[in-house]
């Protein structure tokens, strides 16, 4: 295996390991990721182990794609659903199968914070709070609640926990025993008697308020993300046998970022590794910087005592950073001594470079944050010029988003391409903005505000002056700016291009005015994006802003979705009236980011979202006092100190915790790392240096300088043209999409721009979520997996051979119940349009069940996916149905909805027959027959692929991916192409 041949000895060791507890020490930058992957693949290639056999846990939905996508490239062959996932995601698969077991539904709603936030507001008069009761605004509170529920179920911490230790404390009249922080020597014996009386209160109304929203939760079918792990360790201690399922199919579990896992997080991890115990965890606990979020560092301390035979690595050659750099680091967090690993365990965690060049670091401290700005930025085009550094090889690094405003400004003013990373701020976008004062103007036309700032949209190409008419005519009749806009062919002076435009905006508000009284808020989006122009104007601009633009318009997109799945038929006013509500609580709306494949610009983020990255040259900003470190924050809601399972009473833990966090920033320069202070930050006082500069020798600032007086703009520099980002994997559809027109899977695929949906998709899948939910309600599943079947490794899902309740689950009946708890009622015209639907249905439902009922099928595989690898790329799909025939051969089922074919079409034979090479090369089967059910007749077609037309598709889809790595969008308009194409609107090249 090369990667192991290209490892160092350390690596080496981890990789190979053979059975038992594993504890591997990953320095920053050592390669933590490369040893990940590589022992999967070891395990799988070398060792045997069927792909289902390895569960490999880590924190992030990106981490987790980044370890899947590697291992990939290492396997030589595809698979089906290897289990490398979050926790989270783990454990809703697990629970998704179980659900029943533990008296959960097994179709279960699982709700975010905004879903959350909203069921406790709408049955906020079933807490009964009195000495929580919100004056005003409850929003803020509610969050608080939330928070803290969410940190009791990290700490393992239940309602029963919580009502038993409000009970022991209202039986214990001795204060002092449960409010430790308060000095009662100072405190009169009544005044006592009041703090215990009122402390009694809040931790009941505490405990009965989590009591209380867990049961909302049930009563509504809903879990929470903390849930998915506690009712997981519930359903492994309550059903045994489920569990002994489980701890026979995972024979190695692997868990990245072991630092960060929380109290519960372990005890999953202990309770399925038991009791052969072939655990590998990988962390570094100089990294551990999430305790805010629940993170447990006594975890990876605690790990050799749990595992005393635990074999131990300690990778500290580092591929990153120079020398000079990993010293300063090292020497510093030393100051975390003695509760530190390297101290307790007694290894070398001192990182050795495999750098070979001499790195700078430096301290430029000013007079003012406004110098401060200038030198980072008068730096920063010095690195672009003497050392030909790209703007992305540079990294601003702040403690808190709100320092980050300053250089931004600067690096405005130079017109330095800059990308801020930062973790909250949707709303804020200038995008979103416009999006949301439209639909401000929509739910009231006297929002004058509103109306201003669609008046300034710049593809309107209204003149500034031209909008200071209509808005001087509002104020001199009284009237809203709006008003104004319906009387703008009286207002002398008014060009015919704005006259055009203000007849535009009527006519669209207009129109979406009526859709925001009978259609979903993305419906009325979609409207606006694309009746406006707004779409058009977006693809035009510059392929790096419009990439960026449109990645914000999707994310809002995605919220506005969230938020129609919290109602039952939700308006344009039930979206505003949560988002008014959110941003009067100070929320601004979670940003999703990928620093890897952006373009060109220089990074400013903090440095929480920094941890994983790298950039040859980067500045830690703003070290002064209470900036880095800051302040410790205590919960609003605090858990108390007796339900804590974890200990925390070593060492200064706020102070340990800022001093990884800078350690943090410090391990992510690779060339040059340059902290950065100044004297005046805005207040009164001088500002003292940070205590972590002094810790790392600058005892004393410079004597204070200034930057130069301006900062030049640089010259723009087309040197590296922006490039689109391939697919992390690619999918026939994919591959359908570019070969009818390259410029339409641009917009679907690349810059991912929101669609409308349509009537024939929502029936479409319908009727394949009815098929699926009662062929498995038909069919029992399994525990056994597709090692068991097809005797290859790797499948999730199992079916028996014989149906389980022939009575009940296969009349028609029940298919009727199934298909009406499947219906999705989304994109039909009106309500006559979805009743003639709603009763074809039922038609191709009753003649599916006719023929099922004369020819019970073998089921083996439903609604199946895989990963398919053709050259060196990843394709992925999903195989609707796969049925046993006789003699050990199979057959691929795809449903379909619409007209029925004779004959089918080279297109058509190509979905088929990729299915076919994914069921004989991943799924290792042998097929009779491909076959396309149309269920509009009960009439099937049936075909199988020559092994000279599969290498030709294969061909095909490599052709399709150099050209889509070569940037290769030009479009391919016809009449018929464009007439049915969704971006037809805002395509110049259409042909209609």
């Amino acid at each position: 295996m090369s990667l192991i041949s290209e490892s160092n000895e350390q690596q080496k060791q981890a990789i190979i390991h053979e059975d038992g507890p594993q504890l591997i020490v990953a320095g920053a930058g050592t390669g933590k990721t490369r040893v990940v992957t590589a022992r999967i693949a070891y395990l799988i290639t070398e060792k045997n182990a069927n792909v289902d056999e390895v569960l490999a846990l880590t924190f992030t939905e990106k981490s987790a794609q980044e370890m899947e996508e590697r291992v990939d490239q290492m396997l030589p062959y595809g698979y089906v659903d290897l289990w490398i996932s979050t926790f989270h995601a783990f454990c809703d698969k697990i629970l998704k199968r179980h659900a029943l077991d533990i008296g959960l539904p097994n179709n279960y709603k699982l709700v975010d914070g905004t879903e959350a936030w909203l069921l406790v507001r709408k049955n906020l008069d079933k807490f009964k709070l009195e000495y929580y009761q919100p004056l005003g605004n409850p929003t803020k509170f509610i969050h608080a609640l939330l928070k803290h529920f969410s940190r009791c179920k990290d700490e393992g911490i239940y309602p029963e926990n919580y009502l038993k230790y409000a009970q022991e404390i209202k039986l214990n009249d001795d204060v002092h025993d449960f409010v430790n922080k308060i000095d009662f020597s100072k405190v009169d014996e009544a005044n006592q008697k009041e703090i215990l009386k009122q402390e009694i209160l809040r931790i009941e109304e505490i405990a009965n308020a989590y009591q209380t929203y867990q049961q909302i939760l049930i009563d509504n079918e809903s879990l929470d993300f903390a849930d998915l792990i506690n009712y997981t360790i519930q359903l492994f201690k309550k059903r045994p046998l489920i569990l002994a399922k489980y701890r026979q199919q995972f024979k190695h579990i692997l868990v990245d970022e072991f630092q960060d896992t929380n109290f519960v997080q372990y005890e999953l991890i202990k309770l399925l590794a038991t009791p052969k115990n072939n655990i590998t965890v990988v962390g570094d606990d100089d990294q551990s910087i999430y305790k805010f979020r629940g993170a447990s560092i006594s975890n990876i301390m605690q790990f050799k005592k749990d595992y005393p035979t635990a074999k131990e690595v300690v990778l500290i050659e580092n591929y990153r950073s120079t020398q000079e750099i990993l010293d300063l680091a090292y020497n510093f967090i030393l100051q975390n001594n003695p509760y530190r690993l390297e101290e307790k365990l007694g290894i070398d965690k001192k990182l050795k470079s495999n750098v070979s060049e001499k790195g700078e670091v430096v301290h430029y401290h000013l007079s003012s944050v406004e110098e401060e700005a200038k030198a980072v930025i008068q730096k920063i085009i010095k690195l672009k010029q003497d050392q030909q550094a790209e703007w992305s090889d540079i990294a601003i690094l702040v403690r808190a988003n709100d320092s980050a405003n300053i250089f931004i400004n600067y690096l405005e003013q130079a017109q330095i391409p800059y990308q801020f990373l930062a973790m909250r701020g949707l709303y804020n976008k200038s995008v979103v903005v416009d999006i949301i004062n439209y639909f401000k103007l929509l739910d009231n036309y006297h929002e004058s505000a509103a109306v201003y700032r669609i008046l300034n949209l710049p593809f309107l190409n209204i003149e500034p002056e031209q909008i200071v008419k209509l808005v001087h005519l509002a104020k001199r009749k009284s009237i809203s700016i709006f008003e104004s806009l319906k009387q703008a062919s009286t207002v002398p002076g008014l060009t015919e291009q704005t006259l055009k435009s203000i007849n535009n905006i009527l006519v669209q508000v207009e129109k979406d005015t009526q859709l925001a009284q009978n259609k979903k808020p993305t419906e009325v989006l979609l409207s606006f994006l694309y009746g406006s122009g707004y779409l058009e104007y977006l693809n035009d601009l510059e392929p790096a802003k419009a990439k960026e633009t449109l990645d914000f318009v999707q994310q809002f997109f995605k919220k506005i979705q969230e938020v129609e799945m919290s109602y039952e038929d939700p308006r344009l006013s039930d979206l505003m009236e949560l988002l008014n509500m959110e941003m009067q609580s100070g929320e601004s709306g979670k940003l999703a980011f990928d620093v890897e494949t952006g373009p060109d610009m220089v990074r400013i983020m903090t440095i929480h979202s920094a941890k994983g990255l790298e950039f040859d040259y980067v500045f830690v900003s703003c070290l002064v006092d209470r900036k880095f470190p800051t302040d410790q924050r205590k919960e609003v809601i605090e858990i108390p100190d007796s339900l804590i399972k974890e200990d925390s009473s070593e060492g200064d833990f706020h102070l340990e915790e800022e001093r990884r966090l800078f350690y943090v920033a410090m391990t992510r320069a690779k060339r040059g790392l340059f902290f950065t202070s100044a004297d005046d930050y805005g207040g009164a006082r001088k500002k003292k240096l940070s205590r972590f500069l002094t810790e790392l020798g600058y005892n004393k600032p410079e004597e204070s300088g200034k930057a130069e007086p301006t900062v030049e703009r640089v010259q723009k520099d087309d040197s590296k043209a922006f490039e689109y980002q391939l697919p992390r994997n690619f999918s026939y559809s994919q591959m359908q999409t570019y070969e009818t027109c390259p410029l339409k899977y641009k917009f679907a695929n690349v810059l991912k721009i929101p669609t409308f949906g349509n009537h024939y998709f929502s029936f479409g899948s319908t009727i394949h979520n009815t098929l699926q939910k009662f062929l498995e309600e038909c069919f029992t599943v399994g525990l056994h997996t597709q090692q068991d079947i097809f005797a290859v490794g790797g499948s999730e899902t199992g079916m028996s051979r014989e149906p389980a309740n022939q009575n009940r689950l296969l009349s028609l009946e029940r298919l009727y119940e199934v298909y009406n708890e499947n219906w999705q009622d989304d994109w039909y015209v009106n309500a006559k349009q979805k009743e003639e639907y709603l009763e074809k249905g039922k038609d191709l439902l009753k003649n599916f069940h006719q023929g099922f009922e004369k020819n019970k099928p073998k089921v083996k595989l439903l609604e199946q996916s895989f990963r398919l690898k053709i050259g060196e790329y990843t394709f992925v799909g999903r195989i609707d149905r796969v049925d046993e025939l006789e003699k050990g051969q199979f057959e691929i089922i795809d449903y379909k909805t619409g007209q029925v074919k004779e004959k089918l079409s080279t297109e058509d034979r190509r979905q088929l027959m990729f299915y076919q090479i994914a069921a004989e090369e991943v799924l290792n089967i042998k097929l009779e027959k491909l076959t396309y059910y149309f269920l509009d007749d009960d009439s099937q077609v049936s075909f199988l692929g020559n092994s000279k037309d599969k290498e030709k598709l294969k061909q095909r889809f490599l052709d399709n991916i150099e050209q889509i790595k070569k940037q290769n969008f030009d479009p391919k308009p016809s009449q018929h192409i464009c007439g049915h194409c969704d971006f037809k609107d805002i395509c110049e090249f259409r042909k209609l």
